[in-house]
């Protein structure tokens, strides 16, 4: 009797290299305030998304180091994008200059913008507001994981915010990529990096990251280097990625009401202290 392998079995299934169909998102936890004893650290948050795992800590609103990069009319958002040398899936423990590395730099540039969408930042002019983002694992989806690690540290700094910002990532296999992993042409959401890195190579393939403010229906980022067939294409996949989008609005609210009734028993006096004695 022939034993089948694992991926003959998700092959058969129609199920993805790691159990998941093709709607379906990568396990997703959200801790709010991870850094509450930090100084200086007015929000924090740390997210899981698979096993990419993001840290975000906010400073401010805060003056501005010089005058000249005061705005008379809002605040500055600053972004700053790390990576932890052991956060790289490929073994690569080369360290990175985050002022030079153009994919760090592009990042920075794509999370100010899908944040700048959201946040009132009129309310606080002449100053400026600091995200420290640090990478400290990689498993694919590491712009949408910072997007909502950011979202959730802001929301824990208690800056005012139009609407949450959530992001996933979604593609469309088709052709021989799609025979290979014994899918027929499927839009697939959160792609994980042995899928990004199994389809970059096909000519067909879309990988596309995607923001949105689901409660207004608003995208902020959509961001896709693939070559596009047609519109229908891109609507396809854009679509695919709004629902995920909409379910990991789902968890961060969650996490985000949770942290808020703790806030709130404490402050009326009716909180639990549980202390753990080795």
């Amino acid at each position: 009797m022939s034993s089948l392998r694992r991926t003959d079995l998700l092959a058969l299934s129609n199920l993805r290299n790691d159990g998941r169909k093709p709607n379906e998102i990568r396990r997703i936890r959200v801790q709010m305030s991870p850094l509450t004893n930090a100084s200086g650290t007015n929000g924090s948050a740390l997210v899981q998304m698979g096993l990419t795992t993001v840290l975000c800590a906010v400073v401010g609103p805060i003056g501005c180091a010089r005058r000249s990069d005061e705005l008379n009319d809002r605040a500055v958002l600053e972004v700053n994008v790390r990576t932890a040398p052991f956060a790289p899936s490929s073994g690569d423990r080369r360290t990175t200059n985050p002022s030079t590395d153009r994919r760090i730099v592009e990042e920075c540039s794509l999370i100010q913008n899908a944040l700048e969408a959201s946040l009132i930042l009129q309310l606080f002019p002449k100053t400026r507001i600091i995200l420290d983002i640090t990478i400290l694992a990689d498993d694919g989806g590491r712009l949408c994981a910072a997007i909502n690690a950011a979202t959730c540290a802001l929301v824990d700094a208690g800056l005012p915010m139009k609407d949450l910002v959530c992001s996933c990532s979604a593609g469309l296999i088709s052709g021989a990529g799609a025979s290979a992993g014994g899918l027929e042409e499927v839009e697939l959401i959160d792609l994980n990096q042995r899928e990004i890195s199994t389809y970059s190579n096909e000519s067909a393939a879309v990988y596309m990251p995607v923001a949105t403010m689901p409660q207004r229906g608003t995208v902020v980022l959509a961001q896709c280097e693939s070559r596009l067939s047609s519109v229908d294409v891109f609507e396809k996949v854009l679509l695919a990625a709004s629902e995920g989008c909409q379910m990991v609005f789902r968890v961060m609210e969650t996490s985000i009401r949770e942290r808020t009734g703790k806030i709130l028993a404490a402050k009326m006096g009716n909180a639990n202290l549980k202390v753990n004695f080795i």
